[in-house]
């Protein structure tokens, strides 16, 4: 298994408001799969951090394929990079 991060940035388009609660949904699947270890919004909404547990980028790509904020385009990927944490 490897470890991700991924920085997104979020506008305020509302068709990605709307979609929180079924984006918030996916992420609560996820976490109970074991496949994402934690996640949240920056304090000021302008983006959120995902910490993710999955066999390689291509499973992480799937999941962001059936994520409700990529239906309606609700964010820009800043970063996502494989990390090696070590505590």
């Amino acid at each position: 298994m490897a470890r991700y991060v991924m920085h997104l940035a979020f506008d305020d388009d509302p068709r990605r408001l709307a979609a929180r609660p079924a984006h918030r949904d996916h992420l609560r699947r996820l976490k109970e799969d074991g496949r994402l270890v934690t996640a949240g919004p920056w304090a000021d909404d302008s983006g959120a951090l995902h910490v993710y547990e999955v066999a390689d980028e291509a499973e992480l790509r799937a999941i962001l394929r059936d994520d409700p904020y990529t239906a309606v385009d609700g964010y820009e990927i800043v970063l996502l990079k494989e990390w090696t944490p070590i505590l």
